[in-house]
């Protein structure tokens, strides 16, 4: 390996492969800190073509790769194994804005860009980049597309699939794809795009993308409302999609559980109603015309809602920084879990009409197998993706908890499978779901993915372990 280590170092320079421990550390260990792998090496490439270039090399030596952007995954998809035979080909130096076009409303960006330097770099040429998610300030564009990320604008604007118009692409044989067109109609063959865009780094690896630009709101405006039950979050999203139209682009649901756990460990950061209530919606609407116009809207909705019965209480923001300290309550849901203890993770999608019946049914079986235990229940209710998270019991170890993960997340994943969801909404699957996909995907569906998975890497180098 030392000859294939040294043409390494002649391709992207010594000081971007990097092979001590010391160095290597922050590369093998997965984001929630549970798990370490170990790699040959970190490779840095700074270019596509070093990326061609070094695919090759690991074509002639027969080595495996692991690309990885911010590493910010849940799901073990983004750090190698423990074999030590992988490198991680870390695209962080891949980082620069190519281009922004107002006129086609497009941005074309490389891999390893923050999608906050994206979102930031849209803002500067009076667009709006749309994706958002809790880990903006360190996960990569890069990652988003290779786990087609959601986040909280699903609603209006889609997933990071639907963002995205062209890719520039290695291929595992080392070729470079030139995909970066930008057009919105292209008829043309195949969508080798689409192939590439959800795979988790398994067919390819992408090194740079033509995303969609929006016009920048004329204002934004948020409210809270509060209700009995998830049905109820239903009703009333029903009624904003049906007043609200396009403009509703925020829709989140979040169980008093979130709120009770966000409040005991930040509790600087307040509800805004008087009394607790089982189930709190908040919601967002941009606005092309005025913020008098988009609260009209938004009161308009809540009024309605409040005589149907749909919701209990609700509050307007009134201000950015009203508006700033609502979001801060879903966004800090994560990391209160975090401060609470280990908790299961779910990241499930359900048809939306059926999130109220999976909810109840789901809570029931898991207390009746595991009594005490607590749902965190929260997550982007207008796309149907929630994220059905478990923690331990009060005053029970989280070790013993953690120990029956695979009978916890099989009564979850069966509920999810009988309501015909899926169990990886947004994360993807990675090492952690791997197995447990091949319960809930027909024969003929996982035998069509490793015919892909053959024909485009038949060496099987591209993060080798992952998804199948």
């Amino acid at each position: 390996m030392n000859t294939f280590l040294d043409q390494c170092r002649r391709v992207v320079g010594a000081a971007n492969v990097l092979t001590e421990d010391a160095d290597k550390a922050a590369f093998v260990t997965d984001w929630r800190k549970r798990f370490t792998g170990a790699a040959l090496a970190v490779v840095r490439p700074g270019t596509a073509d070093d990326v061609a270039a070094v695919m090759r090399l690991c074509n002639q030596f027969q080595v495996p790769i692991v690309p990885q952007g911010g590493n910010t995954g849940l799901v073990l998809g983004s750090v190698p194994d423990q074999t030590g035979a992988a490198i991680v080909l870390s695209l962080s130096r891949l980082n620069r804005i190519r281009a922004v076009d107002t006129v086609n409303n497009t941005i074309t960006v490389e891999a390893g860009c923050i999608l906050q330097n994206v979102q930031d770099a849209a803002a500067d040429s009076g667009r709006l980049f749309p994706l958002s998610l809790a880990a903006e300030g360190s996960c990569t564009i890069g990652g988003n597309l290779s786990t087609n990320a959601g986040g909280t604008a699903v609603l209006r604007y889609g997933n990071a699939r639907e963002l995205c118009l062209g890719l520039e692409v290695v291929t595992a044989q080392g070729e470079i794809w030139e995909g970066l067109r930008g057009l919105r109609k292209d008829n043309t063959g195949y969508d080798l795009r689409d192939l590439f865009i959800g795979a988790e780094g398994t067919l390819g690896i992408i090194t740079a993308a033509v995303m969609k630009l929006y016009p920048q709101p004329a204002a934004q405006v948020t409210a809270m409302a509060a209700m009995r039950t998830p049905d109820d979050a239903l009703r009333l999203l029903s009624l904003a999609r049906e007043r609200c139209g396009d403009a509703l682009t925020g829709f989140e649901l979040m169980s008093d559980v979130c709120l009770r756990l966000v409040q005991k460990h930040f509790p600087q950061l307040r509800t805004p109603f008087s009394q607790a209530h089982a189930q709190y919606v908040l919601l967002e609407l941009s606005d092309s015309e005025s913020e008098e116009h988009a609260t009209a809207l938004l009161e308009n909705v809540i009024g309605s809602a409040l005589e149907e019965d749909a919701i209990q209480d609700a509050v307007v923001a009134t201000s950015l920084s009203q508006s700033e300290a609502l979001w801060q309550l879903r966004e800090h849901i994560s990391l209160a879990q975090a401060q609470e203890g280990k908790n299961i993770k779910h990241d499930i999608a359900v048809p939306i009409s059926r999130i109220g019946e999976f909810i109840a049914a789901t809570d029931a079986l898991l207390l009746a197998h595991f009594p005490g235990c607590r749902m965190v229940t929260f997550g982007h209710l207008g796309d149907g993706n929630l994220h059905y998270n478990v923690s331990a019991p009060e005053g029970q170890s989280d070790e013993a908890f953690i120990a029956r993960q695979p009978e916890v997340n099989q009564v979850v994943h069966d509920s999810v499978h009988r309501y015909n969801g899926s169990i990886s909404a947004e994360h993807g699957l990675g090492a952690l779901k791997r197995d447990e996909i091949r319960r809930y995907k027909s024969d003929v569906e996982l035998g069509l993915m490793k015919t892909i998975k053959r024909a485009l890497d038949p060496l099987n180098l591209m993060n080798p372990g992952k998804v199948l």
